[in-house]
Parts: structure tokens; sequence; C-alpha cells
């Protein structure tokens, strides 16, 4: 079903020479961000030690932070609220190295003057592991580019491939930037939410690329960037519908699905905007800045189509016993 139609082609090329100056500004915006200020790593990736207190009422923090000052367990701990003013996470760099401690109990102990309360999650992440997963989270990240860079290349053109990992390497790098600028912790969901980026983003960009093949094979003497206006037009219906709806899930999400799926929610709208906005003005201009020629792709399609048809002749042969 369509809900937009257009008269006229839009010029998004018109527009690509500006588009690519943001782009660069706010790829290196998000890199300076990233170098100075840096990711929060998480529990996950940094290791450590996370204890989730539910309060009856409102958490006494002050209260709670001088009954934990006395106890090396929980030294240079932070105490944040968690969603509501009665729930809030201690937060601790290192784990007790003693198996038979329990830190809940432990917790449990040390704040029993402090109100009515349950401890309702305890998380511990030793150093080792947290350092295995960064490593094993980062190399996930390289391996499903290489692999969509392998993807692409082998469906469509080395060009297309290397215009969608640009694309893809640019959404990412702006999305950790605002991770970095804004503090969010970064776990493994966080990571989740990366990797739903570059799975968007790209079946976006997937959509843009065949029609603009299907317009290079229609229109062999037309201009490639007016192909790829067209083409950008033809599927700019499919694009709004699906990234409206898109973005509506997770900004409820990010609303009222709780500081559980905080960041993981605040990275998918920031990925779904760049995403978007990428398959249009990052991917596709690409294309023309690495000289894709429309008259070269159609003499490659005849040279493969007259392979083809050799082999099939020479098959016929065979099979007729005519050598």
């Amino acid at each position: 079903m369509e809900f937009f139609k257009y008269t006229r082609t839009f010029n998004f090329m018109g527009k690509s020479k500006l588009a690519m100056i943001l782009s660069i500004v706010m790829v290196l915006g998000s890199f300076v961000v990233l170098a100075t200020k840096g990711l929060n790593y998480g529990v996950d990736f940094a290791g450590g030690t996370i204890v989730q207190v539910k309060y009856n009422s409102a958490a006494p923090i002050d209260t709670m932070r001088e009954k934990l000052k006395g106890n090396e367990i929980f030294e240079g701990a932070s105490i944040t609220e968690f969603g509501s003013k009665e729930e809030v996470v201690i937060r601790m760099r290192t784990t007790t190295g003693n198996v038979t401690v329990d830190i809940g109990d432990v917790t449990r102990e040390a704040l029993k003057d402090t109100g009515e309360f349950e401890i309702r999650r305890v998380d511990i992440v030793g150093p080792k592991v947290g350092s295995e997963l960064k490593e094993k989270g980062i190399m996930s990240l390289f391996l499903a580019i290489l692999g969509i860079l392998i993807y692409v290349a082998f469906r469509f053109e080395w060009r297309f491939a290397l215009a969608s990992i640009i694309a893809l390497v640019h959404d990412i790098s702006i999305a950790a930037g605002a991770i970095a600028l804004v503090g969010l912790e970064v776990n493994l969901d966080v990571l989740a939410a990366l990797l739903t980026i570059l799975g968007y983003s790209l079946n976006d960009t997937i959509i843009v690329f065949d029609r603009i093949r299907e317009g290079i094979t229609k229109n062999r003497d037309t201009q490639f960037s007016e192909i790829i206006d067209d083409s950008i037009t033809n599927t700019l219906s499919r694009t709004t519908l699906t990234s409206l709806t898109t973005l509506f899930v997770v900004f409820t999400l990010f609303m009222f699905g709780g500081e559980i799926i905080h960041a993981f929610a605040f990275t998918l709208l920031v990925g779904i905007v760049v995403g978007t906005y990428s398959s249009i003005f990052v991917a596709s201009p690409i294309l023309l800045v690495l000289g894709f020629d429309v008259k070269n792709y159609h003499v490659k399609l005849a040279e493969k189509a007259k392979r083809e048809a050799e082999k099939e002749r020479m098959r016929s042969q065979f099979e007729s016993g005519v050598m």
C-alpha cells in the first residue's frame, strides 16, 4: 500500500555536498567526544558488581552512602536512582575475592537500619571476563561489517559494497558518539543495539541500491545522478513508513520501558534516525564519488551475458555429443 505519491523526482543529489559536509562534521565530532570523554563501560565490560535495591518508600541515598562508607567491600561504590525514587543501584568496580561471601547478604546487613527494602538483583562480573566480553563485542562488530562487505560485493558491485560499509561506519560512529556524549553505560544491551543498527541501516540501503540497479538496467543513457534521485524518490514512501513506525515503537520503549532498557532504546533511537539519513544522503552519493559509470556497467553486463551464453552453448554441445 502506497500512502505517499510523488508527481516529481526530488533532487537529493543536489543536496549531497551539503549532506556530506554535515556527515563529516558529525563523525569528526563523535570521534572528538570518544577521544576526550570516552565510553562509560558498565560491569559487563569493565568488571565489577551491581546490587539493585528496592525500598518501600523513597530510598535514603545519603543514609545509604554513610552506612556503606565504613565497609571496604563498598569502597568507591556509587549509588544512583534506577527508574524511580524507591529503587537504587549500587555499582562497584571491584569484586570480592572470597567465594563464601554473599554480596547480597553483606548489603542487606549494612543497610538494615535504613528502612524496609529487598535485594532485587546482584550481578558480578570479574575483570578478566569483562575484558573478554569487550574484546569479543568489538570483534563481533568487525566481523558483522566484514560479512556485510562480502555479501554486498557479491550481490552488487564493489563500489556498492564500499559505499554501504562507509555508511554503516558513519552510523555506528555517530551512535557511539551520542552514547559517550550523554554518558550512558555501555553494556551488552548497547552492543546488541549497535548490531541491530547495522542490520536496520543495511536493509534500508540495500532497498535503495536494488532500485538504483533497476534504474541502471532500464536507463542506459540517463545521468547516474538522475537515476539515484529517481530511485530514492520511488523508495521514499517505504522508507518514511518503515522509519516512522519503528521510531514510534522504540520511542515508546525509551519513555515507558524502564531504566533496564533505557540505554538500548536510546541507542536504537539515534541509529534509526542516522541510518535512515545515511541510506539517502551518504551511501548513494558515495557511488558518485567512487566514479560509478553506467555505460561501463552495461559493458560488463554484456560481457557477462556473452560468457554465460558461451558456457550454455558448450554445455549443450557436450550433452548432444558434439565437440
